[in-house]
């Protein structure tokens, strides 16, 4: 009843604004890896909005009647070689993982353009209590993996600057909930940034 309830009211909004906020940072042509795909619908709205884009996902776990072609990966190491495709895309992934560092450097080493990247940020009260009841409604009826490992911006910006990323667009605001829903589950967690990777980094 949850999951049901969350897909009619919330999460068929959220796809779509999402797709409205990720196609204008994908360039014509690119070649994009979508990783922790899920279902695949996000990365097919955003191919419908982009001329001649290819996107292929990447999950621990390949659904039947996934939107768009998708490929096992364990999590880790995306088996791709060093700055094989444009860019390399995220979508509320990396909060879910025990070391965000770890797939992080590997989109990273893959990218030859672009690390995309929405996921959460704790810049308010009360920040990780609220972001723990988002994601335990989104993601517990589908047995999605929740560690809650979220990041305050200051750690996110520092992470890049480690890794060698450098910031082309940063927005905090991305209308994902209509009024006045937005007012409660917005501000302060939230972020879409489009990052430029350097020379591949090892350590």
């Amino acid at each position: 009843m949850v999951g049901a309830t969350h897909g009619t009211l919330v999460h068929n909004r959220r796809v779509r604004m999402l797709a409205n906020a990720i196609a204008p940072l994908i360039e014509p042509q690119w070649t994009v890896l979508d990783v922790g795909c899920g279902d695949g619908r996000l990365a097919n709205l955003i191919r419908q909005r982009i001329d001649r884009v290819q996107i292929q996902g990447y999950d621990l776990l390949v659904r039947d009647g996934a939107a768009i072609p998708v490929r096992p990966f364990d999590g880790r190491r995306i088996p791709q070689e060093d700055k094989s495709v444009d860019a390399v895309l995220m979508v509320d992934v990396l909060h879910h993982t025990e070391d965000p560092m770890v797939l992080l450097r590997e989109a990273a080493r893959v990218a030859r353009t672009a690390v995309i990247l929405k996921d959460h940020r704790l810049e308010r009260p009360l920040a990780a209590a609220t972001l723990r009841f988002m994601d335990w409604i989104g993601n517990r009826p589908h047995g999605v993996v929740l560690p809650y490992n979220y990041w305050s911006q200051r750690q996110w910006r520092e992470a890049w600057k480690a890794l060698g990323l450098g910031v082309e667009h940063f927005q905090t605001r991305i209308g994902l909930y209509p009024l006045p829903a937005r007012w409660l589950f917005e501000p302060g967690l939230h972020f879409l940034a489009r990052l430029r990777p350097g020379p591949v980094n090892t350590t």
